[in-house]
């Protein structure tokens, strides 16, 4: 057992980050999320998502919700005006976000939590997933996760040019006994979308030159 265990894995990359809506009052930057695992506290054992930090935020608000004493991750800062056009600041907020799904993903008390697996394996919009764990919705979130991989995996794939799983750091978990998300999909929005403004429960108003957190 105990060497089995050692041979799992969860690798995830924050990478990508893009100019979204560039030009109008409503432009954002998000990030393509690469995840490559072979633990068994995952649906899906490779995905691709893209997300911008508002969404981050509220993922930590929801995970803190059901951690109770738990700690989670802190996020890079948050600043209330930066330019789209400053490539350092941007490169800063994706290390940081980096360094929180890192961290996040070392914890197994997370591991178990739906949201966290539909924020990483489908494109639903935050309220989509609330609604979905809640049972809201005529899908559950396995059926949410199975269907994005299905619809999006080729495209995980050309993005990375066939060589991402081979280039990533496995990013070991406590435990291999996590329990496999029993969450809920369907006739959700399982297409990939980019998340737009109204993609948020926190929104952002961003400028072409200046963007809001």
């Amino acid at each position: 057992m105990r060497s089995q265990e050692e041979e799992e894995f969860i690798a995830v990359r924050v990478q990508d980050p893009r100019v979204q809506s560039e030009g109008s009052w409503n432009s954002y930057v998000d990030f393509k999320i690469f995840l490559h695992t072979n633990s068994k506290a995952f649906t899906a054992k490779t995905s691709c998502v893209r997300r911008r930090y508002s969404e981050f935020v509220w993922l930590r608000k929801q995970l803190q919700k059901n951690a109770g004493l738990v700690p989670v991750p802190e996020l890079p800062v948050k600043t209330p005006f930066f330019s789209l056009a400053n490539e350092d600041f941007i490169e800063r907020r994706r290390q940081g976000l980096q360094q929180f799904l890192d961290k996040l993903l070392h914890m197994t008390v997370f591991l178990s939590d739906s949201q966290l697996h539909m924020f990483l394996q489908t494109q639903l919009r935050p309220a989509h997933i609330e609604q979905c764990v809640q049972g809201h919705t005529p899908y559950s979130v396995t059926d949410a996760i199975l269907s994005y991989a299905s619809s999006n995996r080729g495209w995980a794939q050309e993005e990375e040019g066939g060589t991402a799983e081979a280039s990533l750091v496995p990013v070991p978990y406590e435990s291999a006994d996590s329990p496999t998300p029993q969450l809920p999909l369907a006739q959700c929005e399982c297409r990939f979308e980019v998340g737009g403004p109204e993609n948020d429960t926190h929104s952002e108003s961003d400028s072409p030159s200046e963007s809001k957190d």
